[in-house]
């Protein structure tokens, strides 16, 4: 395996971690970073949604004491049965509208100055959404959420279809002008994120099947490590950030790094591939 081509799956794998929960755009970043270091061909765009898997793990671990007592509760229990059912519920928009869509939102949308526009907008809602009053807050645990709630979210959830949107930042963000706490919103971001990104992996790795080979198993297991260990790091460090933070400051980097993308897109100061 080339040591130059495993150097950039880790690198990959790192901006995975580091903004797959971050109201920042994994998709969007991944698509600027390809193609900066050239790793978006056809195989790198696989690449790009199966290291998802990695950082879902990081959840899952930091997690693991919520999922494990909702699963052992799950036959007997009312509160983790509904638990459990409101995440199924928020998954499906996904799912109807990826399958539906996916395709023609991957062939046409996928491009750094559509990133670049999206980080604009992303930016401005969030300062928007950080502008309105606590007294909008009416929910403050995951299991104090309807069915009706994650129906909602799970349709927010389908704005990060639009490569640049982050689904992290569509489900907290909308969570929160739904009425969720930012807490319960990224709480519940999270635990979605669990059946989303493993169920896309998948899909993408048995589509594009004849993409890959066995001398491929470095090269995603490179990025799915690397993936794995900057989620860890940052998944612990938002669960501090958000007790005492809000996040305005990521409105301001997406506002100034889709400027600066759109730009050197512009004028030429980097040639920004499609």
């Amino acid at each position: 395996m080339d040591v130059v081509l495993l150097v950039k799956a880790a690198i990959m794998g790192v901006v995975e971690g580091l903004t797959e929960f971050l109201p920042i755009s994994s998709t969007g970043h991944l698509i600027l970073a390809g193609s900066l270091l050239g790793f978006d061909d056809a195989k790198a765009k696989v690449f790009d949604i199966a290291i998802q898997t990695g950082a879902i793990f990081a959840v899952i671990l930091v997690y693991w004491v919520k999922i494990r007592s909702t699963l052992v509760a799950l036959p007997t229990e009312r509160q983790a049965q509904r638990f459990a059912l409101n995440v199924f519920i928020a998954f499906v928009p996904a799912v109807v509208l990826g399958l539906l869509f996916g395709k023609a939102i991957k062939a046409h949308l996928f491009t750094p100055v559509v990133v670049a526009s999206t980080f604009i907008i992303g930016g401005f809602i969030i300062l928007w959404a950080e502008r309105r009053p606590p007294s909008a807050t009416r929910i403050h645990s995951v299991d104090a959420m309807t069915p009706l709630d994650a129906i909602k979210v799970g349709l927010v959830q389908c704005l990060a279809m639009i490569p640049g949107t982050s689904r992290s930042g569509a489900t907290i963000i909308g969570g929160m002008l739904l009425g969720l706490s930012r807490q319960a919103a990224t709480d519940f971001s999270f635990f979605l994120a669990i059946p989303t990104l493993i169920g896309a992996g998948v899909y993408s790795l048995y589509k594009e099947r004849a993409l890959l080979s066995a001398a491929d198993i470095p090269l995603f297991a490179t990025g799915l490590v690397f993936s794995f260990l900057s989620a860890w790091l940052c998944v612990r460090w938002l669960l501090r950030y958000i007790s005492s933070h809000s996040f305005v400051p990521f409105a301001y980097y997406r506002i100034v790094f889709g400027v600066i993308v759109l730009v050197t897109a512009w004028t030429g100061w980097v040639h920004w591939a499609d």
